[in-house]
């Protein structure tokens, strides 16, 4: 499908207003950012930069798409004309996948011809929105499981088609170990993982004969769910069995059990105990079930006796907080060579935005590599790391810090140069791994489920004071 048209209708209405009134070629500045991370927070993760590289990459108007345009007789022949001859000539820069990243801090900025650095503006929420929520919301359940695989199940209760290709996508940059969904094994080589359903069981005349079938056909792979009938009075005894009769005399010892339903942690203990009992001490429990990162913190903090994990619908949906609520705002145009910052102002002091054309710096401690803090700054401003540098809350500026012996990093890098692609997308495996790293920088109290530490994003001086003196003008 060609998704040039996927976009909210004024996206259209204004890039045909832009271009009647003459501005199509002003050289607009737009900063996509998150207010607030979800789930209550301290950080999110950064995803789907791939996929909005595609999009952009692919951008054109089809002969069909301009004819419904010209069907809603609302648009002049020159911007129809205008798309048919369509060439994306935008700057594009991006935090790359798998960073951890801060509300108010700029993801993704995109300069160009104001005509087109507008009519991107849902695709763009839309990629990096939907996969940095799952990406953020399945490491809060790789990180509940303290090291205990989690396999991402939740491809039948997804949103959507994409939702359960692309959340697996994510899924794997937040940190499980593979997927239900199968097709995303064949597009993003992510390890496609899975045994049986209930109906398998129901199939046969008995549990041990759908068991002992099971076997047959998967020795080297062989999980039985025990509780379509009862976990401990048949399941356990009915699998054990199986695993005596297969595949012992084969000389397989990896085996495993899954729960999918009742007390996790009192079912997993007494299956536990049976398993090893029974000789089967290498034999794995794997547990599901409507599981997130607290029901897994607690079950473990129990005791419970759990090998992996596969979590669905709560992961694939974030269902505790389905929206992660990025925003696309216009910061600056080009007038006369010079670049002109804008803001949006608001009641509401959290929707008051960051004007200007800007980086972001991450500030890495030498002493321990953790980071520190990051810093918004002007996009022409270098932070020197040879002198000490004073860090202040934006909103309330006097808290300070000065920081010394520090490395600064710009975290977007270049995607689009003039509308060509310039940057080559690490594999899936690279991300994941990439993201491992950068979360183990992060201090454990920022990645606190319940009351994170705030981790600080600053403005430089000298964006302060172009933001500040905005403010000022506007309340004169």
């Amino acid at each position: 499908m060609n998704y040039t048209m996927l976009t909210d209708f004024y996206e259209i209405t204004m890039a045909n207003g832009y271009l009647e009134c003459g501005m199509g070629d002003r050289i607009a500045y737009f900063d996509m950012f998150f207010r607030q991370a979800p789930d209550g927070a301290g950080f999110a993760i950064m995803a789907g930069v791939e996929q909005l590289i595609k999009y952009l990459s692919e951008l054109k108007f089809t002969d069909d798409d301009i004819e419904y345009l010209r069907g809603k007789n609302m648009f002049c022949e020159e911007f129809l004309n205008y798309l048919r001859d369509f060439e994306f000539k935008c700057d594009v820069w991006a935090i790359p996948e798998g960073t951890p990243i801060f509300p108010g801090e700029p993801l993704v900025t995109v300069r160009g011809p104001i005509i087109q650095a507008q009519f991107v503006e849902t695709m763009v929420l839309l990629t990096v929105n939907h996969q940095s929520l799952i990406a953020t919301k399945s490491n809060r359940i790789v990180r509940a499981a303290n090291g205990i695989p989690v396999m991402e199940f939740g491809s039948r209760r997804a949103q959507g088609y994409d939702g359960a290709i692309y959340g697996s996508r994510a899924a794997y940059i937040g940190g499980v170990v593979g997927t239900a969904c199968t097709i995303s094994e064949r597009m993003f080589d992510i390890p496609a993982l899975g045994t049986m359903a209930h109906s398998w069981v129901q199939s046969f005349d008995s549990e041990y004969e759908a068991f002992l079938a099971y076997a047959k056909c998967y020795p080297e792979n062989c999980t039985l769910l025990v509780d379509t009938y009862n976990v401990l009075k048949s399941g356990i005894p009915n699998a054990i069995r199986v695993f005596n009769e297969v595949l012992k005399p084969m000389g397989i010892k990896k085996c495993g059990i899954r729960i999918d339903s009742g007390d996790i942690t009192y079912l997993s203990k007494k299956a536990r105990k049976m398993l090893d009992d029974a000789g089967w001490t290498e034999a794995a429990v794997c547990a599901s079930n409507s599981l997130d990162e607290y029901i897994i913190r607690d079950i473990l903090r129990q005791g419970a006796k759990i090998d992996s994990f596969g979590v669905g619908e709560r992961l694939i949906t974030s269902k505790s907080e389905p929206v992660f609520g990025g925003v696309y705002k216009l910061v600056a145009i080009e007038k006369d060579g010079e670049i002109v910052p804008r803001i949006k102002i608001s009641e509401n002091v959290q929707k008051i935005t960051n004007p200007y054309f800007k980086k972001v710096v991450r500030l890495y401690s030498n002493e321990t590599g953790m980071a520190i803090a990051d810093v918004l700054t002007a996009y022409d401003e270098k932070i020197d790391e040879s002198a000490p540098y004073e860090i202040f809350d934006p909103q309330n500026t006097w808290k300070r810090k000065t920081v010394s012996d520090f490395s600064a990093v710009e975290l977007q890098v270049p995607i689009f140069r003039g509308g060509k692609l310039v940057y080559e997308s690490p594999t899936l495996g690279e991300i994941k791994d990439y993201a491992e790293k950068e979360l183990a920088l992060i201090w454990d109290e920022v990645k606190r489920f319940n009351n994170p530490h705030t981790y600080y994003v600053d403005l430089s001086q000298k964006l302060w004071d172009i933001r500040y003196d905005l403010l000022k003008s506007y309340n004169e």
